[in-house]
């Protein structure tokens, strides 16, 4: 049985022996594909893959024709728009994410945002403190809730909207909840993105959102770049000078802030929210887990085609 991981951006060395200690254990054979720059090395080596193991890597139609034999496909993450469902199910694949297990790494990347970006990139201008600060979380799953435990030692004042989740558990997470988006945009300094990509959430987060929020608010984005409106968050920056948008991922139209906007945004480089050592491990070796579970149990529990 061959389980194939194949990534652009690699797991690190460490989580990569966890990954083969779980799989070898199980008898399996753990093939390597790291930091392929071209779609058709891909494309060769599923080829002969009964599982796969991706990170953001895009597992499309055309790689699920050239892997004739893949049986399951693992998202080591949470968010699984590389995966397409529909595919997968029409080829009796099975398709499975590790939710929770990058989490904490995304939610202490909010803060590194926050801090950097209000304390003026540590340029030795005078910043601003978090404590009593407001804190809005667009989503409160996994990440929302590590947010809002971070938040809470920073003694800030948290508000939580996601109409999937219930007042009790953001009560017990320290956080208020929210039951009108509108309201919580306008209350809060900061606002902290955490959704899904779907067809509800795309584009979701635009003009009429961004434009209420309080004077010099701050959005913070790890989810998506494609939950942003463009259009709209380019036309609040013209309108208003004092709205700062910070993101772990570069917009499409980040050459128009590089242009107009400096100093009101942070992009990283490549998206880093799982990048830590701790979460390639947990992602990882959950995805590991996860694909010798369904093969030797038949265990679904994290399937997402169903």
């Amino acid at each position: 049985m061959n389980i194939l991981v194949a990534t652009e951006k690699a797991f690190s060395p460490f989580a990569i022996r966890q990954i083969r200690e779980v799989t070898e254990a199980a008898g399996f054979t753990l093939v390597l594909l790291e930091n392929y720059t071209d779609k058709s090395q891909l494309l060769n080596a599923v080829s002969t893959a009964d599982a796969l193991i991706v990170r953001s890597d895009k597992v499309t139609s055309e790689v699920l024709n050239a892997a004739i034999q893949l049986k399951i496909v693992v998202r080591a993450g949470a968010g699984y728009d590389n995966l397409d469902l529909q595919a997968c199910t029409s080829r009796n694949v099975v398709a499975m994410n590790t939710p929770g297990q990058n989490a904490n790494a995304v939610a202490e990347l909010v803060f590194e945002l926050l801090l950097y970006q209000i304390r003026g990139g540590f340029s030795g201008k005078t910043g601003s403190e978090l404590r009593g600060k407001t804190i809005g979380l667009h989503g409160f799953g996994n990440v929302g809730k590590y947010v809002a435990d971070i938040a809470r030692g920073f003694g800030m004042d948290i508000y939580a909207y996601d109409p999937f989740v219930s007042e009790r558990v953001m009560k017990n997470n320290s956080a208020k909840q929210s039951t009108d988006i509108n309201e919580m945009y306008s209350k809060c300094k900061y606002i902290s993105i955490h959704m899904p990509l779907n067809e509800k959430t795309m584009k979701s987060v635009g003009y009429e959102l961004i434009k209420k929020l309080p004077q010099n608010g701050v959005v913070v984005n790890t989810a998506r770049k494609e939950i942003i409106n463009e259009d709209g968050l380019l036309k609040i920056f013209e309108e208003r000078k004092d709205v700062c948008y910070l993101s772990d991922i570069e917009p499409d139209c980040k050459s128009v802030f590089e242009e107009k906007y400096k100093g009101r945004y942070i992009f990283t480089a490549k998206k880093m929210g799982a990048q830590t050592e701790e979460a390639n491990i947990n992602a990882g070796v959950a995805a590991a887990r996860q694909i010798v579970d369904y093969f030797t149990k038949g265990i679904e529990k994290y399937r997402l085609n169903k």
